[in-house]
């Protein structure tokens, strides 16, 4: 019997002894004389029968799934319903089935069982809550001795209390905490888990000099996602932790509940968030826990953070595919990925490699593929675009057949906004590979085993490798000038961890909900996914405020410079195409579009073209491919930014026009003269 079975057994073991003891307890004291000793000879058969049916009440309220280290109020929720039951039973037992007709009396009686309820719930939670409490003392004693960084701690209280208790179980080391600072006035005074609130974020000056006379040196600053929010006004607490010379750090955690959290600085980027997606955790924990997962690209910000969310939910083994040796060894040896149960290996390979994903795919059998390797920086893919069509287009193809002949229940490919009526190689590359995926689906649609394949259109995923947010950080550092292509260039944003959860909510719904077929066959099923990522932010305006967030002023410490937009570049970007029916997969903060797709021959033979504009390096019959293929794309210099003068830091330009700002629907971001009128029926082919 392992070390795991033997502690169950002991809890179940203890929860049944400690119901033998309270039902014999409850007659010692609530009986004597006469009255004991007729009801307690009949114990012996009371017993056998009543302590394992407690027992099966126990296992259905969860008593013995918790550990007793870390006993919680719904822990002892569940003791109180099961206690309740127990109690609830003997009732109806004592009062209806036996006691008149068998006994002439009443076993139990109405004060007995209010007894033995009590001492039932005392047995069961005391010593669940003793152990809690000696557990405690024994890792406050410890973080005690290890705490040698006196912190002051920023957010509200309820932000607070978990880092609180991080430090105390030691997942958060060697912080002191001193005292705690609130954005709201109304917690001044109080005390959570005994450290003082001692006042809001502008007392920080002066509680820090207290401390100071005191001859305790406070030497950090440890900010809640509380203290971050825009209405915290955080701008101005990075400013005062800046003139105090007292690093700004936050708390990351790799899994949910504050497990392995560590410490990080506060980066810019933290600050220019919109209130972030809720995703259902406990649905993606059900969907991954125990599977063996693949993912490609994995060494890349997106691929790697896809990795880390797979071991937060329980994957049984994440496989990570690379390419670039040295991303591949960060994300396996160099990361925290390695601390969970989580088994995670790493193989070189190129998805341009047809035999090669075939031999990795068949020999891994995952159940899951993430196909995030890619190609996808605009400028460089509108020169290179051999490139762009090899690895986008092809090694799509190749991840997704061999996927599909390794049985793979269900592969996930990351597609981007800009494959919707594209402008850019980049975006035709990923629509064609959405599109080929799409065809295939749709072929394997009448199995319902078989493999499900959907795309998952990003954003601009802020720090992502190549993104604005690093670009400008660095111009920042540099002294500037920040550079903006256009002043009315607008964008959606979102999380890497946002990122990759609407990634795993994906793969969940495609390989249930999404294997029904709706009234209309096949092509009712959800294809495409995206995040509601809420209004898109206006590229000059985040210039302004990271230079704002880093200390300066715009114009005056740091210019922004206009430099003209880019081949390939638009300026609002669009989430789903006007022909593309809308469908609806009951999950917040997700939407979701049904397929448009060419047959499959059609599909192969213009992959058969693209191969041989390659081999001759012909430019104009690659993009009429993507022309025939994409009708959008033939359009691109209709729906492309007009061309601006390079011109040094301007003034702010003014609000977008309502006609072009958007209003909710993630397609009325682009102005609606550069959108096509095309609306066919649900599950509609492509001309």
């Amino acid at each position: 019997m392992n070390k795991y079975l033997f502690k169950k057994t002991l809890v179940i073991v203890h929860d049944l002894v400690a119901t033998a003891v309270a039902v014999t307890l409850t007659f010692v004291i609530r009986f004597d004389g006469a009255l004991f000793d007729e009801r307690v000879q009949y114990l012996p058969t009371f017993l056998p029968v009543f302590v394992p049916f407690a027992g099966l009440v126990y296992w259905w309220f969860a008593l013995y799934q918790a550990k007793w280290r870390f006993a919680s109020l719904p822990d002892l929720f569940n003791i109180f319903r099961a206690s309740t039951v127990l109690a609830l039973t003997l009732l109806v037992v004592d009062y209806v089935l036996v006691s008149p007709e068998r006994y002439g009396f009443y076993f139990f009686g109405k004060i007995a069982i209010g007894l033995y309820w009590l001492l039932q719930m005392f047995l069961l939670g005391g010593p669940r809550i003793f152990v809690r409490y000696l557990k405690f003392a024994r890792s406050r004693n410890t973080v005690a001795r290890e705490a040698t960084t006196s912190t002051l701690l920023l957010g509200r209280a309820t932000d607070v209390e978990v880092i609180l208790r991080a430090i105390e179980l030691g997942t958060v080391k060697k912080l002191h905490p001193r005292g705690i600072l609130s954005p709201r006035p109304t917690e001044r005074g109080q005390s959570i888990r005994g450290v003082p609130v001692l006042g809001t974020f502008g007392d920080i000056e002066r509680v820090v000099q207290d401390f100071q006379d005191r001859q305790i040196e406070i030497r950090r600053l440890v900010a809640t996602p509380s203290a971050l929010a825009p209405e915290a006004h955080p701008e101005e607490l990075i400013a005062r932790a800046r003139r105090l010379g007292l690093p700004l750090v936050r708390v990351t955690s790799l899994g949910e509940g504050m497990r392995d959290a560590e410490l990080a600085p506060l980066e810019i980027e933290d600050l220019l968030l919109r209130d972030t997606v809720e995703i259902d955790r406990e649905r993606l924990a059900a969907f991954i826990r125990g599977k063996r997962v693949l993912v490609t690209g994995g060494g890349g910000s997106i691929g790697s953070e896809i990795c880390a969310r797979l071991v937060a939910f329980g994957a049984r083994e994440v496989v990570v595919l690379e390419s670039s040796e040295p991303a591949l060894h960060t994300v396996v040896e160099a990361s925290p990925l390695g601390k969970g149960d989580t088994g995670v290996a790493g193989v070189i390979g190129d998805i341009r490699d047809r035999a090669r994903m075939f031999e990795v795919i068949g020999e891994v059998a995952p159940d899951l593929v993430f196909h995030a390797a890619a190609l996808k920086q605009v400028p460089y893919l509108e020169r290179d675009w051999t490139e762009a069509i090899k690895t986008n287009v092809f090694g799509s193809v190749n991840v997704v057949d061999a996927a599909v002949a390794a049985g793979v229940r269900a592969v996930v490919i990351i597609s981007t906004d800009k494959a919707i009526d594209p402008v850019s190689v980049l975006g035709a590359t990923k629509r064609l590979s959405e599109i080929y995926a799409q065809a295939l689906d749709a072929e394997l649609a009448p199995e319902p085993q078989a493999t499900r394949i959907t795309a998952v259109r990003f954003g601009n995923v802020l720090g992502s490798a190549g993104s604005v947010v690093p670009k400008f950080k660095l111009q920042i550092a540099r002294g500037g000038p920040l550079t903006v292509t256009h002043p009315d260039m607008v964008r959606f944003f979102m999380t890497t961890r946002e990122a990759a959860d609407l990634v795993l909510t994906a793969a969940s719904h495609a390989d249930a909900e999404g294997r029904l077929s709706g009234p209309g066959g096949h092509d009712e099923r959800a294809a495409v996914y995206v995040l509601k990522m809420g209004q898109p932010v206006r590229i000059y305006e985040l210039a302004e405020r990271m230079i704002r967030l880093a200390g300066f002023e715009p114009g005056d410490d740091i210019a922004i410079e206009i430099t003209g937009p880019r081949p390939g570049e638009r300026l609002h970007e669009i989430l789903f195409a006007e022909e593309e029916p809308m469908a609806e997969i009951g999950i917040a903060g997700i939407l979701a579009a049904k397929p448009i797709f060419a047959g499959r021959e059609r599909v192969e033979a213009w992959l058969g073209r693209l191969r041989t504009a390659i081999a001759a390096s012909d430019r104009p019959a690659a993009e009429a491919v993507l022309e025939e293929a994409i009708p959008g794309f033939s359009r691109r210099h209709q729906g492309s930014a007009p061309a601006l003068q390079a011109q040094p830091a301007s003034p702010p330009p003014a609000p977008i026009p309502a006609a072009a700002a958007p209003t909710g629907s993630p397609r009325a971001s682009q102005p609606a003269a550069q959108r096509p009128l095309i609306v066919p029926s649900p599950g509609t082919q492509l001309p």
